[in-house]
């Protein structure tokens, strides 16, 4: 790591590839994942993640994909990994199982364009946002629901986003940017910032700016997740590469990438390159720069470097949810420490293991349900605080929780910039105004 956590660190060693399947030869047969897996707990779907993980995964090559379809029943919340005393990547195994499948043309045609659709939020986003008002009505309208069940499978009561009315890039453009910071970093803003919460990215800017820091905001793409979710690898392998072309030469010169979707920092970093075997030089450089928003404040705070004096207060009690993407990461609870910082701010935070949504696996209306009881106890624990909103860092996490409860949801950035006395958009603005 660099000196300073804004500059670069370009003596990236060489990775020493190890294919994820060959972890499996850890697995001691303990079943701690099984017990931690939110999945098997609420259905008989899927077996647990040891039995579609090692031990499925000594059973399948390329001519035989998987021994059954049981794997897709996997939402990739990592909760397994995280407890895996042998460091088994269960996970990632289920990911290239399903992956097999996929390749395999084992899915329904239906499904799979469902699947495609749904994987592709910068696609959907181009269409839907430059007419948000009427692509917003046919969504949420019972008309709209009902086709999206019928032609589609997807459920009726799945999280849809409401487009923005503007996209965040324009509004990033055409705004008249402070004089140029002491140091620069690149922001990701991802599609959910993009196209449907604009609101994220500008608090995120405002938190940067504050600090004194130059934000960029070079051109980018989808991260690719949902596509490797759904096992289309060659089309998140796509995605992925044009991100490394575009925003590795801001590597090279010095810059860090600083995202506030949690997903999307885990995929530059992690995912992706685990994912697809995808370990070039560029790949790695651009994984070891890359930050979530509150990891990298946590760090400025370490350092004594970030803005704490003059907060304003905000007198809430708020629910936190830190989703699973979050925790994959490994970073401890830098949301929890910046929160901390913002006077009269009361944060009680989950013991839910996930929200259930699982990025697109709630919006399926054959595990909707399943998204749904996984969640249960954690849309119960959102109206024990009964707060007047919520707090988590991942879009579709926040999506979920807000359509199962009614309470509204924002990423924790927004009350940062708050406390930094910036104008506050959408739920946030109507509880401090």
């Amino acid at each position: 790591m660099s000196q300073n956590i804004w500059e670069a660190h370009l003596d990236v060693p060489s990775h020493t590839h190890r294919p994820v399947e060959l972890t499996l030869d850890n697995c001691i047969k303990c079943n701690i994942c099984v017990t931690a897996c939110p999945v098997t707990a609420v259905t008989d779907l899927f077996p647990g993640p040891k039995y579609e993980g090692p031990q499925a995964g000594r059973f399948r090559h390329a001519r035989q994909p998987s021994p059954d379809h049981s794997v897709d029943y996997c939402n990739g919340c990592r909760v397994c990994n995280m407890v895996c005393p042998t460091g088994v990547r269960i996970a990632e195994i289920n990911g290239r199982a399903r992956h097999d499948i996929v390749t395999a043309g084992q899915v329904p045609l239906r499904r799979k364009l469902r699947n495609n659709l749904i994987a592709r939020p910068e696609l959907m986003g181009k269409f839907g946002q430059p007419v948000a008002p009427a692509a917003n009505r046919l969504l949420h309208s019972g008309l709209g629901r009902f086709l999206a069940k019928v032609l589609l499978e997807i459920a009726p009561g799945a999280p849809l986003p409401r487009f923005s009315r503007e996209r965040f890039s324009r509004w990033a453009k055409k705004r008249q940017a402070p004089a140029p910071g002491r140091h620069k970093v690149v922001y990701f803003h991802g599609c959910s910032t993009e196209y449907f919460e604009a609101r994220v990215g500008k608090a995120a800017v405002q938190v940067l700016e504050a600090n004194g820091f130059e934000v960029l905001i070079p051109p980018q793409n989808c991260c690719g997740l949902p596509l490797l979710s759904n096992g289309e690898f060659a089309a998140a392998q796509a995605y992925h590469e044009r991100n490394i072309h575009k925003l590795v030469d801001y590597v090279k010169q010095g810059c860090v990438i600083v995202g506030t979707s949690t997903s999307c920092t885990l995929t530059l970093k992690e995912e992706a390159p685990e994912l697809l075997s995808y370990y070039t030089k560029d790949s790695q450089l651009l994984a070891a720069n890359t930050f979530d928003i509150h990891e990298f404040l946590g760090h400025l705070l370490d350092a004594g470097e970030l803005k704490t004096e003059g907060l304003t207060s905000i007198p809430l009690t708020l629910a936190y949810h830190p989703p699973c993407q979050y925790r994959a990461h490994r970073i401890g609870q830098p949301s929890m420490d910046i929160m901390a910082l913002i006077p009269d701010l009361t944060v009680i935070k989950s013991r839910a293991a996930c929200c259930g949504v699982g990025g697109t696996y709630g919006y399926k209306a054959e595990k909707h349900t399943i998204s749904m009881n996984m969640g249960q106890s954690l849309f119960d624990f959102v109206h024990e605080v009964n707060g007047p909103l919520a707090v988590c860092d991942s879009e579709t996490c926040r999506w979920h929780i807000a359509q199962a409860t009614g309470t509204p949801f924002i990423h924790p950035i927004e009350l940062l910039a708050a406390a930094y006395g910036h104008d506050v958009e959408g739920p946030l603005a109507a509880v401090i105004k």
